[in-house]
């Protein structure tokens, strides 16, 4: 195949008609690592209240993708050399189609407004990308409006957008926004009804410091459409433009896990924090438990409740797995935030006054 060239959030369709999401920006040459989000109902089924899809597909939730694949398509994996093992993800041969967030965009705002959802859609875009002076070039769209399985009266708007300046543009526009209350635009977390009710597993994550955080990354909207008479979440998804994008993979020669550590660090960078991976350049403070590493120069999070966790200069809290990192320029360490059995006592927050 032909050099193919994919980022986070495009898609990929198998022959099968799994629906694969691009996860990053760091690939191996022969295929690109992806989470796997939506199968065909002759494939799969879920009791999950929240997975049926229109068009009889069902969305994975948890571990059960990884399950699903290990045992019915465990081609879907693909090795990870410096890491040392097989995660999911997609060779080029495997690829049956492409589906890009900006070009489903475009052509969803070529055809007429067909019902209530792709009205309030113009209607969000009219409000945020174009009155912030974004082009609409570089927005995209990501899940059920994506891959056109939407429902007019349940779906919400997500909605990408490339580049870092793009991004601040937009987070400006909003914070104005949900200023006034007139506008039709709310932070979604003003309070905690998002999380209230639910069952809370995060072990160093307080529901308080959750909305917290979630509500001053602003990406998290909520439109309130007068034609459907409906609130309807909004979100601003960053994903980087091509040209702030680096493909390390080649560098990398090894990373080794080395225990579980606690510490207080300061962000140093975070200029790659609103993306996935979410990566925060920091200096250590004090290492409350675990190897007393001198060389610990970044927090790198898979997980997107941790991304634009922090900004530059604050003081953060991080408990997570301490990997050795081994490159072509040098090594370090870094503790990384992902998937795992320990997945709830993970955390990345900004620290506060309690004694560490």
């Amino acid at each position: 195949m032909p050099h193919l060239a994919l980022r986070d959030r495009d898609a990929i369709v198998t022959p099968e008609g799994l629906i694969f999401r691009v996860f990053g920006y760091t690939h191996p040459p022969d295929g690109f690592i992806c989470d796997l989000e939506y199968a065909p109902e002759q494939l799969f089924k879920s009791n999950n209240p929240k997975a049926p899809r229109l068009g009889g597909f069902y969305k994975f939730y948890e571990d059960e993708a990884w399950a699903f694949l290990k045992e019915k398509f465990p081609k879907y994996f693909i090795f990870h050399k410096p890491l040392g093992l097989k995660v999911i993800g997609v060779r080029h041969q495997y690829i049956a189609e492409v589906r890009r967030p900006h070009e489903s965009l475009r052509r969803i705002l070529s055809k007429p407004m067909k019902d209530k959802l792709i009205r309030a859609l113009h209607e969000v875009l009219d409000m945020t990308v174009y009155s912030a002076g974004v082009p609409i070039e570089e927005i995209g769209v990501f899940g059920s409006l994506l891959h056109g399985f939407y429902h007019h009266d349940f779906s919400d708007i997500d909605l990408i957008v490339y580049g870092r300046d793009n991004l601040q543009r937009i987070r400006c526009l909003l914070q104005e926004l949900y200023m006034d209350k007139t506008s039709g635009f709310y932070n979604e977390f003003c309070d905690d009804s998002p999380v209230r009710g639910k069952t809370w597993r995060y072990k160093n994550l307080s529901v308080e410091e959750f909305v917290w955080h979630q509500r001053r990354k602003l990406i998290y909207g909520v439109f309130v459409d007068k034609l459907s008479n409906r609130h309807i979440k909004v979100e601003f998804e960053p994903v980087k433009k091509w040209s702030e994008i680096y493909n390390e993979y080649g560098e990398i020669r090894k990373v080794m896990r080395e225990g579980w550590i606690k510490a207080l660090l300061r962000v140093k960078d975070d200029s790659d924090a609103p993306f996935l991976p979410s990566i925060y350049a920091v200096e250590p403070i004090k290492i409350i438990e675990g190897p007393s590493v001198t060389d610990l120069k970044r927090v790198v999070s898979f997980l997107e409740e941790y991304r634009m966790q922090a900004w530059k200069g604050e003081v953060i809290y991080v408990e997570g797995n301490l990997e050795f990192v081994e490159t072509s320029c040098g090594s370090f360490h870094q503790i990384t935030i992902t998937y795992g059995p320990r997945y709830y006592e993970q955390v990345v927050k900004v620290a506060n006054n309690e004694v560490y």
